[in-house]
């Protein structure tokens, strides 16, 4: 029987399916900044959105940590102890330095935000189902299995996701994983490949990291990509692509991992994708998955340079103003006058918004 868990509550009335923490970001003494990653990114994303008046903090999913219990549903025990050795740690997220730190010190400052962040995907993931759509502003770890770590990723958020939906939620039985993150998408790759639930669509620069063989025998359309690649040839990709996955597998659930390292003059991930094509490729799933009725759950994934918390939040924008992030606003308990209010304004300051 599936343990109790408090990520399944219901959330208050009044909000928009879109989860969010303060603790997601990460910052301890500076170390952060040894990494690309922009550690902040996810608070900043909030921000620009309160900016332009789409959200409020009373009107936002508050995430709440995924406990041990949680993360034993997909993770062995003996992988949950590794992450008590500090070098452990370090070699996951890539900062040398946490090697030193006391372990007490790495679970609050680096390990909670991420768990924050995992209990974040699995609430989005009930919450998708339950009003056609769901946004986390963090998660998509896809380099983590059940008992391995790495590229930043020490939960594997999006296997855990599906398997709670698999198991306690009722008419959830197939997941389709869209996979548009630079990178491979190992982790949940490992996790269902031998699992006819799940189907697997995963587009990555062919030439990087983790370029895991074994792996890609779980991707069911895989979409490799040479150095450099542009706006055209990739939106043509992927849309012809994601068509044909919905078409051939129809899920209760997609995952959307909608990583923005795809952006051009990303350190790590080596595409060259505009702004205004992240935005529209974004559009290009959510109007797949809306179209046909499927439930879509949004993950931020990886994206490590500046600018990309102001694309992120442009795409959700563009996503609101396209009337794809509409339904099941009325489940939120708002009146709903006052959320046809907010529409408008928001639909007025996004037209406001220069997206060339």
């Amino acid at each position: 029987r599936p343990h109790r868990t408090e990520l399944y509550e219901d959330p208050p009335s009044g909000c928009w399916p879109i989860v969010y923490s303060p603790d997601y970001n990460i910052t301890f003494m500076g170390l952060e900044k040894l990494h690309p990653f922009d550690a902040g990114k996810w608070g900043k994303v909030i921000n620009f959105l309160k900016e332009e008046k789409l959200i409020a903090d009373d009107l936002i999913v508050q995430a709440r940590e995924a406990t041990d219990e949680d993360l034993l549903v997909v993770h062995t025990r003996r992988y949950l102890n590794k992450l008590k050795w500090s070098f452990v740690v370090a070699t996951i997220t890539e900062i040398p330095p946490v090697a030193f730190l006391p372990n007490f010190v790495v679970q609050r400052k680096v390990l909670k935000p991420l768990r924050t962040q995992t209990g974040g995907t699995i609430m989005a993931g009930k919450l998708a189902v339950d009003r056609g759509w769901a946004i986390n502003v963090g998660g998509g770890f896809h380099h983590c299995s059940s008992d391995k770590g790495g590229g930043f990723c020490a939960y594997a958020d999006i296997t855990l996701a599906i398997k709670f939906l698999f198991e306690r939620v009722q008419g959830v039985s197939r997941a389709t994983i869209i996979d548009l993150d630079a990178h491979q998408g190992n982790g949940h790759e490992r996790d269902f490949m031998d699992d006819p639930r799940v189907y697997i669509m995963d587009a990555y620069n062919r030439y990087i990291y983790p370029g895991d063989g074994f792996a890609k025998r779980a991707i069911k359309r895989k979409v490799e990509l040479e150095w450099g690649t542009e706006d055209s040839e990739y939106l043509q990709k992927v849309h012809t692509q994601v068509e044909g996955a919905l078409n051939e597998f129809r899920p209760d659930i997609v995952v959307y991992n909608a990583g923005t390292d795809v952006l051009d003059g990303d350190p790590l991930g080596g595409l060259a994708i505009s702004p205004q094509g992240i935005v529209k490729r974004d559009e290009v799933v959510f109007r797949a998955a809306r179209s046909r009725g499927v439930p879509v759950l949004m993950v931020t994934s990886g994206g490590y340079q500046k600018r990309t918390a102001r694309i992120i939040a442009d795409s959700i924008l563009n996503l609101h103003s396209l009337g794809l992030l509409d339904r099941g606003r009325a489940a939120c308990g708002v009146g709903s006058s006052s959320v046809d209010q907010m529409i408008r304004d928001s639909a007025k300051d996004f037209s406001n918004l220069s997206l060339q």
